[in-house]
Parts: structure tokens; C-alpha cells; sequence
């Protein structure tokens, strides 16, 4: 069986996300062992400190570094020293804000500024992919291939982990759809290769593929657009796009399943308890670890290319989704705002977008 550079991202993000550890083998030939804070156990600690023998460090992203006022000497994060006498929920409570009233006194902690921080930084990366909190153990290994082999280990060299967004986006399938404001809809279904990320896109009518396309990108929001959340616009600007695109006649709206401003819905949830504390929404992002927005923006150009589309007409407030898709290859030829009504529970959150996410509300 062939298994290709995809493959072995997938699956790293897949044992991190179930507890399991996994093997980074760096450039230099020297391997480390990675796995998740967030879903460490005292049993899987236990068993892998017997296992390694080794030191570890826990990697976190310097926006989480800040909160806990530990030095981030790699710029991008910072690499706490850990003692092997900490439990699994001592260390979860490093990465995660959402314990900080179960581990008050947490710190100060010391912070490596030696060695190589390329594994580290690959670990943290490969948390988010998997939608868990950017925090990482990370101990070297004396013989990685060995170790991954002996204890059925997914290993992944780290020139494998250069791009985790790359891959193809594919049409798996499309069929006929009809929504409440227009009957003559499709939903297409993309998958990018080697990984089991899904985005979907509304085609309603028969736009023309010479032509500018009305488009709207619309990042998942089960809060908003499944529940009726008040905390967001979301569901109310998914709900008026899709009426402009009907008015109109023809267009699409690509629904990019990137949760939570691509942090994944746990994440998000995390995010609003800090909010409730008074944290804002960026704020309450950079205390988990994460910047102020994730998301992989340039996916809804690609797709729109996908589907034959060179030039939009987009519907937004966000100059970042312009960007995107200039960068993906899409040329927008005009920017149409849109602006729904405010309510008392979103009015701050809209305020935020403006002024630190440079929205034009």
C-alpha cells in the first residue's frame, strides 16, 4: 500500500485527536514524540514517561505564552519545561483557560530557548488540524523509527508537515436542492485530497461562467445558523445572502465548515465561557492560544475555480475574504456590503469585528 504525504498528516491528526501519541522525525534525522495536552490522561502519562524515559517539554503558541506570562524565546511559542511529577490535569490546565479555577496557582514557569523548536511548532499545528487546543508534549526520541515501530506508532517525517492545507478541492457529488427561496438550487459537495475536510456549495440558478458571480463565503456556524444564537450575525447573514443570490437569479453561497473562525466548535464554546468572564472575542481566541481568526479563507476561491469561476461579485463586510480569493485566483470585481440588524446580545461582538478584525460594519 502506497501511503502519500496526506496520508500520514491525516492520520497524525487523527491519533492526536483519539490520545494517542505520534512521531515527528525531523530533518536532521532526530525524532520526537508528540501528543495532545488537551487530551492527555494520567494512564497514557504514566505509560509514556515509562516508555521514553526522556524529558519533556509543553509546546504552546505565544499568544497562550502571554496570558500565562511565560517567555516565548521562539517567537511563535514558547517551550515550558515540565516536571515529571505533573499530572495529566495539571498540564491540561496549562492549556487550557477553561481550568484555570481548578489550578490557581500554575507558574512560574521556565522556558527552553535552546535546540531545535521546529518539531514543536509542527506539534502545535498539528493540534489545531485536528481541531484540539494549540498545546503539545514533545520529548526526543533516541530512535524514533524504532519506538513509532514498537509500539504501532504513526510516524510523520517533518518535511510531510510543511503545508497542512494543501491538497486539491474535488466535487464528490451535487444534486438538485430546492431551499425556501429558490427551488432551483444544487448542493455540491467538495473534499480536499487526502484529508476528510468537507465545504459545500449552494448553486442556485444557472450562473453564467464568463461572467463576475454573485458569491457569498460562509463560515459554518451551528450557534447561529442551525440554533438562532443571538451571540452572532451568523445565521441572520447566511439567511439574507441566500435571499440576495434568489433575487438576483443565480449565484452561490460556499458554506466552508470551518467552525468558530476555523477553531473548531469545542474551541468556540471554550471561547464563549471566557467571553462570559468579560474577555472579548478576540481576546477570549488569543487565551485559548489561537490568532484572531483560523480559517483557511483561500479554500472558497479554489472551489469557486473548481466550478469554473474566474471573477465574484462578493458579499461581505471582511476585506480578508477579498484577499482570499484574489490569492486563490478569483478577481473581485465588487464588494457588496452586508449588514443585518443588531440585537442587545451581538452589538460588542459586532463592535470587535470593526475594530480590532478590521470588518467594514
Amino acid at each position: 500500500m502506497i501511503i502519500t504525504d496526506e496520508d500520514r498528516r491525516a492520520r497524525a491528526c487523527s491519533e492526536l485527536r483519539r490520545g494517542a501519541p505520534v512521531v515527528i522525525r525531523a530533518e536532521s534525522g532526530v525524532s520526537y514524540l508528540a501528543l495532545s495536552a488537551e487530551m492527555l490522561t494520567d494512564e497514557t502519562w504514566r505509560a509514556i514517561q515509562q516508555a521514553t524515559r526522556t524529558p519533556f517539554t509543553l509546546a504552546i503558541s505565544d499568544r497562550r505564552a502571554r496570558t500565562l506570562k511565560a517567555r516565548a524565546y521562539d517567537g511563535d511559542l514558547a517551550r515550558i519545561s515540565i516536571d515529571a511529577a505533573m499530572s495529566a490535569s495539571q498540564l491540561r490546565a496549562i492549556a487550557d483557560p477553561a481550568m484555570a479555577l481548578e489550578a490557581p496557582m500554575m507558574g512560574p514557569f521556565a522556558t527552553d530557548r535552546a535546540g531545535d523548536a521546529d518539531p514543536h511548532r509542527w506539534a502545535i499545528s498539528l493540534c489545531k488540524r485536528a481541531r484540539l487546543l494549540p498545546a503539545a508534549l514533545v520529548s526526543e526520541l533516541k530512535n524514533g523509527e524504532e519506538f513509532a515501530h514498537s509500539y504501532d506508532l504513526t510516524l510523520t517525517p517533518l518535511e510531510h508537515l510543511d503545508d497542512l492545507s494543501s491538497g486539491i478541492w474535488r466535487e464528490v457529488v451535487g444534486a438538485r436542492v430546492p431551499l425556501e427561496v429558490a427551488s432551483n438550487s444544487k448542493l455540491r459537495l467538495f473534499r480536499r485530497d487526502g484529508w476528510d475536510d468537507e465545504h459545500y456549495a449552494i448553486e442556485i440558478g444557472d450562473p453564467d461562467r464568463a461572467k463576475p458571480v454573485l458569491t457569498r463565503l460562509h463560515s459554518a456556524c451551528a450557534t447561529g445558523d442551525l440554533f438562532g444564537s443571538l451571540k452572532c450575525d451568523c445565521g441572520p447573514q447566511l439567511h439574507a445572502a441566500l435571499q440576495r443570490i434568489a433575487d438576483e437569479g443565480s449565484g452561490v453561497l460556499l458554506y466552508l465548515l470551518q467552525e468558530g473562525r476555523g477553531i473548531g466548535l469545542a474551541n468556540k464554546m471554550r471561547a464563549y465561557r471566557l467571553q462570559d468572564q468579560g474577555f472579548d472575542t478576540v481576546e477570549a481566541n488569543h487565551r485559548l492560544g489561537f490568532q484572531d481568526d483560523e480559517r483557511i479563507l483561500t479554500d472558497g476561491g479554489e472551489i469557486l475555480r473548481a466550478m469554473g469561476f474566474r471573477q465574484a461579485r462578493l458579499m461581505t463586510n471582511n476585506p480578508r475574504k477579498i484577499a482570499a480569493l484574489e490569492d486563490a485566483g478569483v478577481q473581485v470585481t465588487e464588494r457588496t456590503p452586508l449588514v443585518t440588524e443588531t440585537n442587545p446580545e451581538n452589538v460588542r461582538y459586532l463592535q470587535v469585528k470593526a475594530e480590532k478584525s478590521g470588518h467594514l460594519l
